[in-house]
């Protein structure tokens, strides 16, 4: 087990290049299942989720080869169909594989997923959807059997909520069914975009991707292309708070600035200076940030979930009060507490923060228990006064290449002990 150790109060000042989307690499690599031949993907970080999902490929009979940041995915001779319990509990996000194996062998077996506890995340969409296209799902002794016996058909589904995931898994389901699939109130945050991108390019007819109505016209075949994975929106998100609460001048390079428009808007009601074009953003923030009057999480375009953590760590030292409505998570604040301990002035009721700014945090040692609330500690001891540490690194890993790298290239007291 590792730790990050931070001092805090170093101003943040640089150039950051910002790494492959997670959100988005994973579903790739499970379409890269479905598809005849060799897949390549660029910009794909090393992260401890990749690493799960590469490992659950070859488990199902592919070959993976990493080379920096591409990988290449060989899924010629694939027939196994059985996901080991060990890997699926490692990250929530392995659901996402049920389709893309049960299309290509006709029978998938794996356990119930793991990953972050942020309360409820019910799978049971992602089954509704496959059901639609004739799949026969039981689960057993904490195990889903999913087939379809009869092939798979095309479907007209409503997901009774936009879920990216269950999106995600329709869209790779239907490339190969018999005929065209409409998925409404389909989610529509770039993540679908990109992997629509990917899937056309393997054979696929996507249309709509990005908004509530994605159309997949059935292809008999998918084959293996090649494809540059998004930039990471939340890895910004993450950085940009960082600098936000520290203070300095960022430069971050290979983003989308349209997808972070929400966290844009937030950093400018603080007093930050931004200034962005299409694929770049300097954000500069010389004094004390001021807090935001309220913000809730919502699906793309909205304010999303994932980057709710970031700005309670900034929130906690900005003047004034803030309040913060988690509407997607029951269980997002876990971090709070430990938020608190180093002297933040935060009181939660329900899925609600209130967030009193005060003028410095206290360093304390605290233990990361998910990915981005551990991400909002080591920004929070960034800035703090004195030297602390954050436990449970393994959290932060799967979402963040080299963090603590990515913060010492821009000036952070950072280290991996």
């Amino acid at each position: 087990m590792s730790a990050f150790k931070i001092t805090g109060g170093r101003k943040l000042h640089g150039d950051l290049n910002v790494q492959g989307a997670k959100n988005s690499v994973l579903p790739l690599l499970a379409a890269c299942f479905l598809c005849e031949g060799q897949s390549i993907l660029h910009n794909c970080p090393k992260l401890s989720d990749v690493n799960a999902a590469l490992d659950i490929l070859e488990c199902l009979g592919c070959r993976c080869k990493r080379e920096g940041t591409t990988v290449t995915v060989d899924s010629q001779n694939c027939d196994m169909f059985e996901v080991p319990e060990c890997l699926m509990r490692e990250m929530r996000s392995s659901i996402i594989f049920m389709g893309a194996v049960a299309a290509r062998t006709g029978k998938a077996l794996m356990s119930l997923p793991g990953g972050c506890e942020l309360g409820p995340r019910p799978i049971d969409i992602h089954i509704e959807a496959l059901k639609k296209m004739g799949a026969v799902i039981e689960c057993e002794s904490g195990k889903l059997i999913c087939e379809f016996p009869e092939g798979i058909k095309a479907a007209d589904i409503y997901l009774r909520f936009p879920s990216v995931g269950a999106t995600e898994n329709a869209m790779i389901t239907a490339t190969v069914a018999s005929g065209t699939t409409v998925i409404r109130n389909a989610a529509k945050e770039p993540e679908i975009i990109d992997l629509a991108g990917f899937l056309n390019k393997a054979g696929a007819c996507v249309l709509g991707a990005g908004t509530d109505t994605v159309t997949v016209i059935g292809a008999h075949k998918l084959y293996g292309c090649e494809h540059t994975v998004m930039p990471d929106r939340i890895v910004a998100a993450t950085c940009m708070y960082a600098v936000a609460a520290v203070g300095g001048r960022v430069r971050l390079k290979n983003i989308e600035t349209e997808h972070l428009l929400p966290i844009i808007s937030t950093l400018t009601d603080a007093g930050c200076n931004l200034e962005y074009d299409g694929h770049q953003i300097v954000i500069v923030s010389h004094s004390r940030p001021h807090n935001f009057d309220t913000v809730s999480t919502q699906p793309y375009p909205g304010f999303p979930t994932d980057a709710g953590p970031l700005l309670i760590a900034m929130s906690s030292v900005s003047k004034g009060t803030g309040v913060f409505i988690e509407n997607i998570f029951d269980r997002r604040f876990g971090y709070i507490d430990e938020l608190n301990r180093m002297g933040a002035n935060i009181k939660t009721v329900g899925r609600v923060a209130i967030i009193s700014g005060v003028r410095h945090l206290d360093a304390a040692n605290v233990c990361a228990a998910d990915l981005r609330g551990g991400a909002a500690l080591a920004v929070a001891l960034m800035a703090s006064h004195g030297t602390a540490t954050v436990k449970n690194t393994e959290y932060i890993d799967r979402g963040y290449d080299g963090f603590e790298h990515t913060f010492a290239n821009i000036g952070a007291d950072i280290t991996r002990i």
